[in-house]
Formats: C-alpha cells, structure tokens, sequence
C-alpha cells in the first residue's frame, strides 16, 4: 500500500479520519498499558487490527503518528479546562476553576495522563524533560499567566510576577498528580481543594 503524502484533514474522507482516530486511540491504549518506549508501531497495527502498511497509509511514519497522538490528547485536555475556565466571569474564579478542571480532567483520563508523561518525561524516574522547555506545550503556563494578570488588572490580586507563580502553580498540581500515579488511593478531591486554597492564599491580596 502506497503511503499517503498528505494528511490534511480537510481533504480526508468520513472513512479515513474514522480510520485515523482508531489508530491513534489503540495508540492512546498500548502507551497507557506498556509505555511509550514499548509501543511500536506493529504494535498498534495489530491492535488496530490492521497491516503496518495500512497504518503508514495514514501517518506516513512513527513520528507522526507519535506527534498527532500527542496533540490529540493535549487538545481534549486544553478543550476541557478552557470550557471550565470560561465559564467565569471573575478573575479570581477562573483561577479556581483552571486548578479544578486541571486536577479533575486527569483524574477522569488516567490514560491520557500516562500519555503525556510517557512521551514528554524520560525514563529515569519520569522526572526529567526530555526537551528542555516541552512543560510550555499548548500555551500552558501562558494560558494560567494570563489569568493571574487579568486579576491583578481588576485590583483583586495582589502584585507578583505572574510567570514565576504560574509555574508554581503548574508545578504544585504535576506533584500532586505525580504522586497520584503512583499512589491511586490518594484523595485527589481532596488533594484538589488543598491545591485551591495554596493558590488563592498566593494570589489574593490580603490588605
């Protein structure tokens, strides 16, 4: 079977986006149970009850199929907290709300969590980038900034610099979920609201 030379999901057919996302959710599947280092991609051929060529068809190569995995998930997890987040009309509450939906996404999607730290984290303990600087993925740290500067902006945050507690922020919920991971009968409701009031202590002005 030829391999596709473009994969613009404009020009594809009902059957090959179906297709597609089949690929990349046994994908999705066999990262979560083996980890990422032991999916390859006759692997996810065979889950997809398919040929290997078959899967080329669509991805042309293990790096992108690797890559449109990745995106895959990371666009449900952004789409899910944006929703949340927007939902809230004051600053303050969408910060709330963006620790809440970071937490409760993860613990709903214990598989794409796995993805995630499986394909940006090493193998050494999942604890080192692999690409220094791939934490920025998806606007993430940005994203929280912005909503820490637009609460300052109405006067009901205090003055700090907005990066370095949005990568406080960031951090604190990763440790948490880290933690989770390996330790599943961890309260993560609980642990979520203990995240609420360490931000809001943070962030609120106090005068």
């Amino acid at each position: 079977m030829a391999s596709r030379r473009s994969a613009d999901p404009g020009t594809l057919t009902f059957t090959e986006r179906a297709r597609r996302q089949q690929i990349v959710e046994c994908a999705i599947d066999l990262i979560a149970d083996r980890g990422y280092p032991s999916t390859s991609l006759a692997a996810i051929a065979e889950a997809a009850g398919i040929s290997k060529a078959a899967v080329l068809y669509h991805f042309t190569s293990k790096d992108n199929l690797d890559r449109t995995t990745l995106t895959h998930v990371l666009d449900q997890f952004l789409a899910y907290v944006t929703e949340r987040v927007e939902r809230e009309t004051e600053p303050g509450a969408a910060v709330v709300a963006y620790v809440r939906a970071m937490i409760s996404y993860q613990q709903a999607n214990r598989r794409h969590v796995r993805v995630i730290t499986e394909m940006l984290l090493d193998d050494k303990g999942g604890t080192r980038l692999k690409t220094p600087g791939s934490h920025d993925t998806h606007d993430r740290w940005q994203a929280l900034a912005r909503l820490l500067a637009a609460g300052q902006e109405t006067g009901r945050l205090r003055a700090f610099d907005t990066r370095t507690t949005a990568l406080a922020i960031g951090g604190a919920i990763d440790n948490v979920i880290s933690y989770w991971l390996v330790h599943p009968d961890f309260d993560l409701d609980a642990a979520a609201e203990e995240l609420v009031t360490f931000t809001l202590n943070a962030i609120e002005r106090r005068d």
